[in-house]
């Protein structure tokens, strides 16, 4: 477990995490990328405490999420199944199981402080918080045609991973409007989605 560990996670998080897998009795599924989670936890009807991380996420996400779900398991273990999934009780427990990571050998600096910050109270996805997950997508492997919304020029076209084509408007707030061609509809992007450019 160790060594599949060390692929997936920064070198000095290995060995915690694998304390917290093994004191959890956790059955660890590392799978292909799903395109709505990063990761997953359920209870099997056997009892075994399941979860799933994708395999595409860079060594900080995979962490971040890893122990997430974790803390579902041990929040709903402590506090009972009628708590809400991203309630009080899942926030304290991920703060909680966080704090030992939040240090400069596992997080690099231009990413600690955002890590730090968004642990004073953790959303249900670290996708919401704008800054830390622009933050992360850069150590993403990312394909040369792929940009980030941010970076496309007003005006343009563009195509997100399910193929639909949008034109992208004006900054309203935190998210870009963007009009979607084929329907005419308007939609709202945070600015790290990842699109296709359409020349022209």
């Amino acid at each position: 477990m160790i060594e599949v560990l060390s692929k997936y996670l920064p070198e000095h998080a290995v060995e915690p995490c694998f304390v917290l897998i093994k004191a959890n009795r956790v059955h660890l599924k590392i799978v292909n990328e799903r395109q709505t989670r990063h990761g997953d936890y359920r209870r099997g009807i056997s009892g075994k405490h399941e979860i799933t991380v994708n395999d595409n996420l860079n060594k900080y996400r995979f962490l971040i999420t890893l122990v997430h779900e974790i803390a579902h398991l041990v929040a709903f273990e402590k506090f009972g199944r009628k708590i809400l999934p991203h309630g009080v009780e899942w926030k304290m427990t991920f703060q909680r199981l966080m704090v030992p990571f939040i240090r400069p050998e596992i997080f690099p600096h231009s990413v600690l402080h955002l890590v730090a910050n968004h642990f004073k109270n953790p959303t249900a996805s670290s996708d919401t918080d704008v800054h830390l997950a622009f933050a992360l997508k850069q150590f993403d492997e990312r394909k040369p045609d792929i940009h980030f919304i941010h970076e496309v020029p007003s005006g343009s076209l563009f195509r997100i991973k399910n193929g639909r084509i949008f034109q992208k408007k004006g900054l309203r707030t935190k998210r870009y409007e963007c009009l979607e061609v084929g329907t005419g509809r308007l939609f709202l992007f945070n600015a790290n989605a990842e699109v296709e450019i359409i020349p022209g």
